[in-house]
């Protein structure tokens, strides 16, 4: 199985909803595909977090630290007036 074989079937992948030969193909891919195995675990954990829909507390000095890094990126992005 080639790897734009597995993104095309990761969807139906991650559903589970594959027949067992074609889900068994996909699973022996990610024994040895590094890259496949990233995409996979990477979408996986991302749609656990949208559907538990929990809010991350960030620690006071790291939301601090977020938001003047936000506020300078956005300062130093302004367009000048134009004379």
């Amino acid at each position: 199985m080639k790897c734009s074989q597995f993104l095309t079937e990761l969807n139906d992948f991650l559903d589970g909803s594959l027949d067992q030969k074609l889900k068994a193909e996909l699973s022996e891919h990610l024994t040895w595909c590094h890259n496949c195995y990233i995409v996979c675990n990477t979408t996986k954990k991302t749609i656990e977090i949208y559907r538990e829909n929990k809010i991350y507390e960030l620690p006071d000095t790291l939301r601090a630290k977020l938001h003047d890094a936000i506020v300078t990126k956005c300062k130093s992005s302004k367009p000048t007036p134009e004379s």
